[in-house]
């Protein structure tokens, strides 16, 4: 099983907020962009707003987690960014879960038929 492609660098986020779209809800913000590749890529931002690293580093593991565990019902092909709002704080793994899928939903990018 392929590791998650990870964005990392300022410029590349900053690049998927200038050119990508934006979709919404309670718990999360995303952000995506095609980018010319047959795979993903992932980013995660969650402000110190959030909390201390420890809850900050947990909503990211939460994000990501969710985001692996159903990779196979997404579109291949996409830069996508998601940004934690203070929503999360009374979410647990499920909520997170739903609200990944419900905005790739929105985003257009889960396959027919999933």
């Amino acid at each position: 099983m392929k590791k998650i492609e990870r964005i990392k660098k300022n410029a590349h986020f900053r690049l998927i907020y200038k050119k990508g779209k934006s979709v919404s809800d309670s718990n999360l913000v995303m952000y995506c962009s095609k980018n010319g590749k047959d795979y993903n890529r992932i980013g995660v931002s969650v402000s110190k707003k959030i909390g201390k690293s420890v809850v900050r580093n947990r909503y990211k593991r939460l994000i990501k987690e969710s985001f692996r565990k159903n990779k196979s019902i997404f579109k291949q092909g996409y830069d996508i960014i998601f940004i934690a709002r203070v929503g999360i704080l009374k979410c647990q793994y499920k909520d997170v879960e739903k609200s990944v899928i419900s905005l790739m939903k929105k985003f257009g990018l889960v396959k027919e038929g999933k």
